[in-house]
């Protein structure tokens, strides 16, 4: 019997359920973005300085990102990094550095990753950030804005939404 997709089934029917829940508007404050948090994958943010890309796109300093990698006994802990394994049963964070940046406040939460994931979107689902952006075709239920690119065009992604954001009245360049 394989323990890691039943534990993936059970966390993806409480997910969906919670999905449900959530209102379909939300209200969107006009506060400035200060503070930015970015959820991506590995492949991602191991190729692609994502941080640098999007404090000078912002002008901010700061930002903070956590990228989702698939789980192997022989890595090394890391506080810029989880894994499948930091999730219990229910559902529920363990892992108390990915627990923290969620629970961080940001005024933007980006959510740069194309493919559907249950850990980074449960991740996103999870964080108290104000306004988040996504790519679209994930989950438009999770996100305020999403932009359709593909993850390799992170200077249109960040263009755009930089655009959109002005748009919006939540940034003042």
């Amino acid at each position: 019997m394989n323990f890691s997709k039943l534990k993936e089934s059970r966390l993806r029917k409480k997910f969906e359920k919670t999905l449900e829940t959530l209102p379909e508007i939300t209200s969107i404050s006009d506060k400035d973005i200060k503070t930015i948090g970015i959820l991506t994958i590995d492949e991602i943010s191991s190729t692609i300085d994502l941080q640098k890309e999007v404090e000078a796109i912002f002008g901010i300093r700061h930002s903070k990102i956590y990228s989702f990698k698939k789980f192997d006994k022989n890595d090394e802990i890391s506080y810029k990094h989880f894994s499948e394994k930091d999730f219990n049963w229910g559902g529920s964070i363990i892992q108390p550095n990915i627990k923290v940046f969620l629970e961080q406040p940001f005024d933007l939460l980006i959510g740069f990753f194309e493919n559907n994931n249950l850990y980074l979107e449960k991740a996103v689902l999870e964080s108290k950030a104000s306004f988040k952006v996504g790519i679209s075709g994930v989950n438009a239920k999770l996100y305020s804005l999403e932009i359709a690119v593909k993850s390799s065009q992170i200077s249109s992604f960040l263009k755009e939404l930089r655009r959109y954001l002005n748009i919006l009245k939540k940034s003042k360049n």
